[in-house]
């Protein structure tokens, strides 16, 4: 009887503590953060729109603040708002971590990688990363999961957990220009120090080449389905990842154009 009596108590105390007013502060409180978050990342893209070379900075920066005013905005809410007795914290406390600890395991594996990828850092917002076989942009590092957007401009959700088993490649790593590599395939009896000069002149006067790094070449004779050819793997750096793929396309088309126009004989099938 004395359980009982225990279990309806505390059912009490939690009714009263949601009562209408308590509700009404609660939405109204809950609508003052996202105000709060939208506001914030408007300013952040105006700040980007005005500082383009510390785009990648404002991002992460947006996104740490983010993560600050929705945890800690809502417990602050539920303290202010609520005000539960500390004896029912304490309680409650306990049994969501229970809970969560059984029902949500996986939800709070990417909780807690989340917060290692926040303070370790692998990847940034604004990097170019490899993640098995999706590539693209991250766009957000959120509590759950990231959100990248591959060059298809396709939104892929990962969860932060995998993030933190499963091997990613950062392209850039943080800076704004970034290694683009680009394949040339030429007969195996083309003059290579003319056809090496040939794509440089093209990188070079590429509108979208960072040419205070190097341009350098890998040059090695390939089999492509049944033909043997010499690749030009051709590396390069471009002013802003967001034109990796313009520049790629700008080198391919000009390249491919001036081989045409300079008759650099190309990849021949084997004979049988």
């Amino acid at each position: 009887m004395s359980e009982n009596g225990d279990i309806v108590s505390d059912l009490a105390v939690v009714i009263d503590l949601f009562n209408a007013y308590a509700i009404l502060l609660l939405i109204l409180g809950g609508l003052c953060l996202w105000a709060l978050n939208w506001g914030l990342n408007r300013l952040g893209h105006s700040l980007m729109e005005r500082l383009p070379s510390r785009r990648f900075l404002i991002l992460q920066f947006i996104t740490l603040i983010s993560f600050l005013i929705y945890t800690l905005g809502t417990g602050a809410l539920i303290l202010g708002v609520l005000n539960p007795p500390r004896e029912f914290i304490l309680a409650a406390a306990g049994s969501l971590a229970v809970a969560l600890g059984f029902a949500l395991k996986d939800v709070v594996a990417s909780l807690v990688a989340g917060l290692l990828l926040l303070f370790d850092r692998p990847f940034q917002v604004g990097d170019r990363v490899q993640f098995g076989d999706t590539y693209g942009e991250i766009v957000a590092i959120g509590l759950r999961a990231v959100r990248l957007q591959t060059l298809d401009d396709n939104l892929v959700t990962i969860p932060n957990s995998l993030f933190i088993t499963d091997a990613v490649a950062s392209g850039n790593a943080g800076a704004l220009d970034m290694m683009v590599v680009s394949d040339f395939h030429v007969a195996l009896d083309a003059d290579l120090e003319r056809i090496e000069a040939l794509i440089r002149e093209v990188v070079v006067t590429s509108r979208y080449a960072y040419l205070k790094k190097p341009v350098s070449f890998a040059i090695e004779e390939v089999q492509v389905g049944n033909t043997l050819a010499i690749r030009f793997r051709t590396k390069a750096y471009v002013l802003d990842v967001r034109y990796e793929t313009a520049f790629r396309s700008d080198v391919v088309t000009r390249v491919t154009t001036l081989f045409r126009e300079r008759g650099v004989p190309r990849p021949r099938l084997l004979c049988d």
